[in-house]
């Protein structure tokens, strides 16, 4: 197979090398020719992964048509901000016939539209898919045992991605719902940034268990809100993913929480961090769209008003501990029958 990577981070990289170990012709888009000579002469991504080797035969290039050039499979790899500007920069060097799949987990501002959705814009393609999963890049160009989920209504889509990517440390598992899979990817990214916070400070084992399950239940309510199925939280691009970036001092948003839990403006944060962090930007979509729809969303909330208005992290999490006591499980108890019992029973609803 023939496969193009689009995107020189650390993920784009790791995928680019899994795919060369597999066997494919691989060829990987960079915007900056100092780093993709670094790839081709010393097989190694110095800015994103300078400690992890690439398979020599990944080739990269600055040279959008060279690289699409008979792909037959196209990985996006490019931060949601650029995603649309790069899609459209390679669009007149792609073929309907190419399988396009997004590796991004963010969403864009204007229309509120995912990465998958402006793939289908700006191509007009009916092979389109996600990746998303517990998926740390560093532990995946390391060769650490992960699995990742492709997500399509089209089945030649997920069928060769799971041929392309999947290897003895890399397991590639199949979701026909890409809506749910990739508002996973994205939501998620909110919740490890609080989770990051927790951590800095001194939030113990117990608090950081309720943070998680409670971040389950708000992004699983606002996804269905959006059309997703909730099942597919139960999942690796939901729990799973939600586990690690909760959990990880590897990831972006964990580490922009931490910063802010310690005292740090979101500038701050953000300048140490020196890289992309995908939560940041999506706190303030997805709490803007949760205002929008009448989505109950108390952790989206909290953290936007840490982030943008300047709430000491700490009163957050006091203030969250005063919110309304609903149900726990929202798909078998409804949260309206709590409110409803409350009420009747006498009991105060906040």
């Amino acid at each position: 197979m023939s496969v193009a990577v689009l995107g020189g981070g650390s993920f784009g990289t790791a995928l680019a090398s899994i795919a060369a170990d597999n066997g494919a012709r691989v060829r990987q888009w960079l915007r900056d020719p100092e780093l993709a000579a670094q790839i081709n002469r010393e097989h190694v991504n110095g800015r994103y992964l300078p400690d992890y080797a690439i398979n020599p035969a990944v080739v990269a290039s600055t040279d959008m048509a060279e690289v699409l050039k008979d792909a037959e499979l196209v990985l996006v790899a490019i931060p949601s901000k650029a995603f649309r500007e790069v899609v459209r920069q390679a669009r007149p060097f792609l073929d309907e016939r190419q399988i396009l799949v997004s590796t991004t987990k963010g969403i864009q501002e204007e229309g509120f539209k995912l990465m998958s959705q402006i793939l289908e814009e700006e191509t007009g393609f009916r092979h389109i898919g996600v990746i998303s999963g517990p998926n740390l890049a560093s532990e995946v160009a390391d060769k650490q045992l992960t699995a990742t989920v492709i997500a399509s209504d089209d089945a030649e889509t997920r069928t060769r991605v799971q041929a392309a990517l999947g290897c003895d440390y890399f397991r590639v598992y199949a979701s026909n719902d890409r809506y749910g899979v990739e508002l996973g990817g994205a939501l998620k990214n909110l919740y490890a940034i609080a989770a990051g916070m927790a951590a800095a400070l001194g939030m113990g084992e117990n608090t950081r268990s309720m943070l998680m399950t409670r971040a389950l239940a708000e992004m699983s309510r606002f996804a269905v809100s959006q059309g997703a199925n909730p099942m597919t939280f139960l999942g690796l691009a939901g729990v799973g993913d939600l586990i690690v970036t909760c959990s990880s001092a590897l990831s972006r948003n964990y580490r922009v929480g931490q910063a802010l839990g310690e005292g740090k403006s979101l500038n701050e944060a953000v300048d140490a961090l020196g890289q992309v962090a995908e939560g940041v930007n999506t706190v303030r979509l997805v709490r803007d769209k949760a205002h929008q729809e009448g989505v109950y969303m108390p952790l989206a909330e909290g953290l936007y008003q840490v982030l943008f208005k300047g709430v000491p992290a700490r009163d957050m999490a006091r203030l969250l501990m005063q919110g309304e006591q609903s149900s726990d499980v929202e798909f078998v108890l409804p949260r309206e029958d709590v409110q409803q019992d409350r009420r009747a029973t006498g009991g105060r609803d906040d």
